[in-house]
């Protein structure tokens, strides 16, 4: 019974979806940029398709208001994903296959009851990707693209991965602006969000490290949103994922090379080009490769700056700050790098999550600019504890920059 009446609405949902789309097309409606249009022509057709039913002619529509959210999400939305993407809740949405679209709340992962057919899945691919001005084919077969929401798409083409393109939708969801809303989330503690702030107006270089989902780029929006109004902020990211307030500030992304292969912009390039653009303060969304050695190169020359990369620990970020550099080139050793990271980097955010889903910044370290044996000496300045964030004594570097713009630093990193 209940799989004879689920067949009965499916019936009438393709039915009526089909004749939305034959007067969407009959006016010449584009569904994303006139979603307005496409919700009065979809509750027109809801409403004369309820009429009828009341001759007996045709089925009747038992949730008028539900039929038209199912039938914009179809025709101009992003369909059966939609109602995920309207979900505050879900951070993460991702598609193995058809039959397995998976959710995340909380940091944890969930399989829904939602199936798909192949032939939905691409056309939801190929929807969201003209939103965004990116393309996916066999000579492009990875494509990071932005959706209208903010929110980040990466598909993955078949033959790259095995039987089904792969999509993930991570989603923009601001739960935190600033560096107090941390502390309200049970990120951070207030004595550690007072340092960092005071950090950031100071202009000390900020590395920000973490695992997958740990909340490096919510981490990232909230220091930015404490840098002084007079200054010039240059962002560069793969895609743009940056949202804070800022008087003054220029965000840059990469762009995909064209059908010739040819007009591709990577990041290197980006971080070169602001350096042309009169900033007072650069940030990186995150590094992952050579890119690593400009930015370091800006840092080095006073540039204040901040930015993101995958590690375990404030320690492993620091090896891989020293290591990413070498992919510049075989004339770039570790000789020159690593007392380069030692002068560039002045504190390492480490954030994770716990096992409840809960993100948390696990240590703040200090990075005085000492090398010993080629490691980089560091000094605890937070470090959380069975009682949370606390102060364990550590002092951060370039104490004239604190004094210079008014800050007691001493008093901000006290212990107890």
């Amino acid at each position: 019974m209940t799989s004879t009446i689920a067949d009965a609405h499916a019936a009438l949902v393709s039915q009526l979806d089909a004749r939305v789309r034959d007067v969407v097309r009959r006016d010449g409606v584009d569904p994303q940029a006139e979603a307005a249009v496409v919700r009065r022509i979809v509750e027109s057709v809801v409403r004369d398709h309820d009429d009828r039913s009341l001759t007996g002619q045709v089925p009747p529509v038992h949730d008028p208001q539900a039929m038209v959210g199912e039938l914009v999400a179809r025709v101009a939305g992003f369909g059966a994903l939609q109602a995920y993407l309207d979900d505050p809740a879900v951070e993460e949405i991702w598609i193995n296959d058809p039959s397995q679209v998976f959710v995340a709340r909380q940091g944890r992962h969930e399989l829904t009851n939602t199936v798909l057919t192949t032939a939905e899945v691409q056309e939801l691919v190929e929807r969201m990707l003209k939103s965004s001005g990116r393309r996916i084919d066999v000579s492009a077969p990875f494509v990071d693209a932005m959706l209208p929401e903010g929110h980040r798409l990466h598909v993955v083409l078949e033959g790259i991965s095995r039987g089904f393109t792969a999509v993930n939708i991570r989603k923009f969801t601001l739960r935190a602006s600033r560096l107090p809303d941390l502390v309200d989330l049970g990120s951070l503690s207030m004595q550690a969000a007072q340092f960092l702030d005071a950090s950031v107006r100071a202009g000390l270089n900020v590395l920000v490290a973490g695992g997958t989902q740990a909340g490096k780029t919510t981490m990232l929006n909230c220091l930015a949103s404490a840098i002084p109004g007079t200054e010039r902020v240059i962002s560069v990211e793969e895609v743009f994922e940056l949202r804070f307030h800022h008087a003054d500030w220029v965000p840059m992304q990469t762009r995909q090379a064209g059908l010739e292969g040819t007009g591709g912009i990577v990041l290197r390039d980006l971080v070169k080009e602001s350096l042309r653009m009169r900033p007072s303060r650069i940030i990186v969304g995150e590094v992952r490769a050579e890119e690593c050695l400009d930015l370091l190169l800006a840092l080095n020359a006073g540039l204040p700056g901040m930015c993101t990369i995958h590690a375990n620990s404030a320690r492993e970020a620091l090896v891989k700050v020293c290591t990413l550099p070498l992919l510049a080139g075989e004339n770039i050793s570790a000789r020159f790098v690593v007392p380069t990271v030692a002068a560039s980097v002045d504190l390492v955010v480490h954030l994770g999550m716990d096992a409840d889903g809960v993100r948390r910044v696990n240590e703040i370290v200090s990075v005085p600019g000492r090398v010993e044996n080629d490691i980089i000496e560091t000094e605890g300045i937070f470090v959380r504890g069975r009682d949370g964030l606390r102060a364990c004594g550590g002092m951060p570097p370039r104490v004239e920059l604190f004094e210079r713009a008014g800050i007691d630093v001493h008093r901000l990193v006290r212990a107890g």
